[in-house]
């Protein structure tokens, strides 16, 4: 960021903590490491000579971008925008009542959020601290949000959301799939085949984009959830979509090392604890063994998209990725276990380390 942006970010956050809580100042304001995206956080120090303002809050620069490379790449929504991604989103949550933050201001023309912050402990973190019990109470926590987002939030449509008019479908998944051939393979499986690959990756997609879809947050994980007095907070929900249940319990109990938590024991427990949860809601429960299957391609699907991903990351300049390959490649590895089919595939993580 240059100095005149950083001055800029400054202006805008002194004057919304003014005008949210009149009397309040800014004190201290510090950079908060994002993940691989466009967009930058701070926490914000706020000082209010009678208490009536939060001790601190999150500012958010958007970024220049609104849509993910993704939806550009595949037309999936139409440009210009009414209004950026996490505020449409963010509106539909609150309406439903998930345990999204508090949005205290806003600006589209700068392009800047102030919101309300939720600590420093995400579930990882906190799961990955706490006995075996205590992990597998927050991960049903995180369970219950995720039933909140899945059941109410695909019995209230709500056609002015953008995420009901994006499918997570067939060609989104097999799109996801071609950094797992361009970089993933030849990195971590560079004397595999691929002569039958395209066609293993081709069957994979049209079977996940073949199955029924609920609102999905679609980025689940551990990271982007966060312990705050006993509740799970929810966060980085700006690419909500339609799609398969099971994506995002992939994505929860399975992406980066959540497997230092998340055994197969407890897996199991918890998928069944989420079908459970479903019936609780009054809403149609999928077939134990279709649901099981569909969960076990999507965790497949999942680990090989952050395979490719991990290694393109890595290559462009952002470090810290790497380490998590190996638990992606074990992943793949389970899943193919359980799955018939794939026989190429399955040739190919046998080579791999």
């Amino acid at each position: 960021m240059t100095d005149r942006e950083a001055a800029r970010s400054g202006k805008w956050i002194a004057e919304a903590v003014a005008a949210r809580w009149p009397g309040a100042r800014v004190g201290a304001i510090a950079a908060i490491k994002g993940d691989a995206s466009g967009r930058r956080f701070w926490r914000v120090a706020i000082e209010h000579p009678r208490g009536a303002a939060p001790a601190s809050a999150v500012a958010v620069d958007l970024g220049p971008e609104d849509l993910p490379l993704y939806a550009r790449a595949l037309g999936l929504v139409r440009e210009p925008l009414a209004e950026p991604p996490l505020l449409n989103v963010h509106r539909f949550l609150t309406s439903i009542g998930a345990s999204v933050p508090e949005f205290y201001r806003e600006s589209r023309e700068e392009r800047m959020i102030l919101m309300e912050d939720l600590g420093g402990l995400p579930l990882f973190e906190a799961a990955i601290g706490a006995d075996s019990e205590a992990a597998a109470a927050l991960y049903r926590a995180a369970i219950d949000e995720l039933l909140l987002i899945h059941c109410e939030g695909t019995r209230c449509i709500d056609a002015r959301c953008i995420a009901f008019g994006i499918a997570y479908d067939a060609r989104l998944f097999r799109w996801e799939l071609e950094q797992f051939v361009e970089f993933g393979l030849p990195a971590t499986a560079p004397g595999a085949s691929t002569a039958r690959l395209g066609g293993e990756l081709d069957e994979l997609a049209a079977r996940l984009g073949a199955m029924p879809r609920v609102f999905s947050h679609r980025d689940y994980h551990g990271h982007n959830l966060f312990v705050q007095e006993q509740r799970i907070r929810v966060i980085d929900f700006q690419d909500a979509l339609m799609a398969p249940a099971a994506q995002d319990l992939a994505v929860l109990l399975t992406t980066r090392d959540t497997s230092r938590i998340i055994a197969p024991v407890l897996e199991e427990r918890l998928l069944n604890y989420y079908l459970a949860g479903r019936a609780r809601r009054g809403r149609p429960e999928p077939a134990a063994d279709g649901f099981f299957e569909s969960y076990r391609l999507c965790v497949l699907q999942h680990a090989l998209k952050v395979i490719g991903r991990f290694v393109y990351l890595e290559r462009n300049g952002m470090s810290g990725y790497a380490r998590f390959l190996p638990f992606a490649v074990a992943q793949a590895r389970r899943a193919l276990d359980s799955l018939d089919g794939f026989p190429t595939l399955r040739a190919a993580f046998s080579e791999m380390p």
